[in-house]
């Protein structure tokens, strides 16, 4: 099951929330659903070296707002607020509607994303960087940043090779079948000039023991690792106390051992 399904969609209402919280009336659903293709197909051509890594659409009555979460808010902000403000308009004339609102929420830890970090796989893939080389790279700092592991798959011409194959490098542990694990995935494609090469992305963030917030914008799945990062400093502090106190008690005993042989000489 959990190697077939999407970990996303199979952790939804679980661990993770819906990045279209809305409801809707049945007659209105699909052209609602729609309407949420189009703006993300939209931001995501229009901005597509922002380092997008989701949208997420809200809808309360009457307003429509978008908030996007990307490792490079600068590029989409601009100078002044003035490309956001454009943005905006075109995404007004594309939905029809005046009450329309643009949140940006930065990702810290971009390492850590599944959909950056297989968007900068594809682009050095494009610029003709050696395939293994770019996963390597991106392995290394995504477990730098504190993942329990990562596995890659790449699928295509590989290397302009003349008969197509896959290929998939995994280091930590990626268990797709427990629910409670925070697992990122990302499905994303490089256009090469060799034809179109796939790149599947698996990021494990560690286990979700306690309840968790469904909001895709509670900002809790950053401070949730960082306060695991903690808890796992400082169980890795007691340890190297506890060593130490053994160490010393060790010094004790022995030095205790000493003193009695020399009482009896």
């Amino acid at each position: 099951m959990g190697q077939k399904a999407n970990p996303i969609g199979n952790r939804v209402g679980i661990i993770r929330g819906w990045d279209s919280n809305w409801f809707s009336h049945k007659k209105t659903f699909a052209t609602k659903l729609i309407e949420d293709t189009k703006i993300r197909a939209y931001l995501n051509a229009r901005i597509n070296k922002g380092g997008i890594s989701k949208i997420v659409i809200e809808r309360t009555l009457g307003k429509l707002i978008v908030t996007i979460h990307t490792s490079k808010p600068g590029i989409i902000i601009g100078k002044g607020g003035g490309e956001v403000d454009r943005v905006k308009e075109e995404l007004k004339k594309l939905t029809n509607k005046e009450d329309f609102q643009i949140n940006i929420l930065e990702i810290r830890r971009p390492e850590l994303d599944a959909m950056i970090v297989a968007d900068n796989i594809a682009r050095q893939i494009e610029n003709r960087i050696n395939f293994k080389r770019a996963i390597k790279l991106a392995i290394a700092s995504t477990l730098r940043m504190g993942a329990e592991g990562i596995k890659v798959k790449v699928s295509g011409r590989l290397g302009g090779a003349e008969i197509a194959r896959s290929e998939e490098i995994k280091q930590g542990r990626v268990p797709l079948h427990t629910f409670r694990m925070d697992i990122d995935y990302a499905n994303v494609f490089a256009l090469t000039v060799y034809g179109k090469i796939g790149i599947k992305v698996w990021i494990c963030k560690g286990e979700v023991l306690a309840k968790r917030d469904l909001n895709p914008n509670f900002v809790g799945g950053k401070t949730e690792t960082g306060d695991r990062g903690e808890r796992r400093d400082s169980r890795r502090d007691d340890r190297r106390e506890d060593r130490r106190d053994d160490r010393r008690g060790g010094g004790e005993r022995r030095g205790g051992g000493g003193a009695g042989r020399a009482r009896k000489n």
